[in-house]
């Protein structure tokens, strides 16, 4: 049909995320590890049934390499003691059992219980043997203590890492953390009033509602310009919005302040929002910098992401902060010329005006304006006629 016009009202446009999750930012961690150990568990018994091998024999070789392991780990434990031993105040609130659960494992009980089942099982299992037994014993014990020695058993960079994450034990745990306690949470409630009144004493040159937001720069680098002119020159400091003070930590009437910036597009179209760095990241680059504090560009850069990950889940679960915040992750391009992080900024602000598009005016829920499914509309007449109901 000739001259029909087809609208399509995409479902996922009902949403308003704050923050484009970026590729490198990595994911949590889920449990593809422990699967795959259940498979290879599987695959090694199933390799057992085909070599025809005796199951008490298999059962008793288990029995004894499992008792093995748990009296390393033990011992491994011990000597960790011995050392402890001289940390008990400083490290331990002087509390000698918050030692030993220190040096043990976290699954105590389930070591020990472990340990007493295959020692029993053992003891049952090689009663005629209890010479080679021991013998055998005795030498595997001996090589876990050898490994210990060596510092063969520490554990890998990905296990670190997953140790870290899952007790918030990372640099960027704290820093987003204290990002958003020391600063966010104090300023993001009260910015789009600070924003109306800049506009009203600005010729409202914040003319878009929908990016009456703090725009906060996340370069996985970690570098950071505290003049944004230098980053790219296509981006001029305008003003500043009206100060907050308050009260905090001994300090009368603190002070804090955000800055509008006016960017410039390739057609020379001028575009205002309220733009800066996330701080600690500048923290981040300093210790890379500082040999005393061993912080690898690696470890910068893992920590950045994790970081950009952190600050996002904190403020997703924030009420006061909902709609009051844009996060821009991106990797510098190292061309100051090609003037990517105005191009980035003005990216996210047209973004921004899209998702608002399907938005409507007034106080209609959203479901009487977007359609879960896509819907397409067509006009029976041959000429192009409006599609609103109203005739306008």
């Amino acid at each position: 049909m000739s001259g029909c016009v087809c609208l399509l009202q995409v479902s996922h446009a009902m949403e308003s995320p704050t923050v484009q999750t970026h590729a490198l930012i990595p994911r949590p961690r889920e449990k593809r590890a422990l699967y795959t150990a259940y498979i290879a568990i599987a695959g090694f018994v199933f390799a057992l049934y085909l070599l025809e091998q005796s199951w008490h024999h298999a059962v008793e070789n288990l029995t004894f390499h499992f008792m093995a392991l748990e009296i390393g780990a033990l011992l491994r434990g011990l000597c960790s003691f011995a050392e402890e031993i001289w940390h008990v105040q400083s490290r331990h609130r002087s509390s000698w059992w918050r030692a030993v659960k220190a040096c043990l494992s976290p699954s105590l009980r389930h070591h020990m219980l472990l340990l007493l089942v295959s020692g029993c099982a053992c003891l049952a299992l090689f009663r005629e043997t209890q010479l080679q037994f021991l013998l055998s014993l005795t030498l595997l014990c001996l090589c876990q203590l050898l490994s210990f020695a060596f510092g063969l058993q520490g554990p890998s960079a990905v296990e670190m890492s997953e140790i870290c994450e899952k007790n918030n034990r990372n640099v960027a745990h704290g820093l987003a953390w204290s990002y958003y306690v020391g600063y966010l949470k104090l300023v993001l409630p009260c910015l789009k009033d600070l924003i109306h009144d800049f506009n009203r004493a600005n010729n409202n040159v914040l003319n878009c509602k929908e990016t009456w937001k703090l725009h906060i720069l996340l370069p996985l680098s970690c570098e950071i310009y505290d003049d944004l002119k230098k980053a790219d020159s296509h981006i001029q400091h305008y003003g500043d919005l009206q100060k907050l003070e308050l009260d905090r930590a001994g300090t009368k009437r603190r002070s804090y302040k955000q800055s509008v910036y006016v960017i410039s597009g390739e057609d020379r179209k001028r575009t205002f929002c309220v733009v800066e760095y996330a701080t600690p990241l500048q923290s981040l680059y300093a210790m890379s910098q500082d040999e005393s504090a061993a912080f690898s560009r690696e470890d910068r850069l893992e920590q950045a992401q994790l970081f950009c990950r952190t600050l996002e889940e904190i403020l997703q679960g924030s009420k006061e902060c909902a709609g009051c915040y844009r996060l821009i992750v991106y990797e510098e391009s190292g061309d100051s010329a090609s003037h990517f992080l105005s191009k980035e900024i003005l990216r996210h602000i047209q973004q921004q005006h899209l998702e608002e598009y399907a938005v409507c005016e007034g106080s209609h829920p959203l479901t009487t304006c977007l359609s879960t499914e896509p819907t397409i509309m067509i006009s029976e007449s041959e000429l192009t006629g409006p599609l609103r109901s109203d005739g306008f």
